[in-house]
């Protein structure tokens, strides 16, 4: 598997974002090329907080689940350690939800915006331990863009 060249990806998320900052345009967006420009995954999408739980926002990939509830699940766990949460065998999480029973993998990072947790990125892959050190850091950079520089007025919290 090639390494993704994550310094283009963010050239191209700051364009999207530039472009059309609001959430839902420049989301959507974003999981489409996040989908296109990284191998073996099989979703890539994000979670947005809704009235104290997260709610499906842009994605790619399968039906996924609705709502997840804050520490429930990769995602929730995720919002509520306020961390990246990294996973190499999903089956061994305690608590995964499990949206598409390929899916092995998977990271959730959170997206900080004006001192809150406005959503999560989260990809999952259906290769074991797909995400790496490199992975982390890299999307770490094009999430922080997101929370500055995406318009999340429209969300609910």
């Amino acid at each position: 598997m090639e390494s993704t060249d994550y310094r283009l990806m963010y050239e191209q998320a700051a364009e999207i974002i530039r472009t059309e900052p609001h959430y839902v345009s420049a989301l959507s967006n974003l999981s489409a090329l996040l989908f296109q420009s990284m191998e073996g995954i099989n979703w890539a999408g994000f979670y947005l907080m809704d009235r104290g739980s997260l709610v499906v926002g842009p994605f790619q990939g399968k039906t996924a689940c609705i709502r997840i509830e804050i520490g429930k699940g990769v995602c929730g766990t995720a919002v509520r350690q306020q961390r990246v949460v990294r996973v190499a065998d999903v089956h061994a999480f305690p608590g995964h939800i499990a949206c598409d029973a390929y899916s092995r993998s998977e990271i959730v990072l959170p997206i900080w915006n004006k001192g809150r947790i406005a959503g999560v990125l989260d990809i999952d892959s259906p290769l074991p331990d797909r995400f790496a050190a490199e992975d982390e850091e890299g999307l770490s950079d094009i999430v922080q863009l997101i929370g500055q520089e995406v318009d999340f007025g429209g969300l609910r919290e």
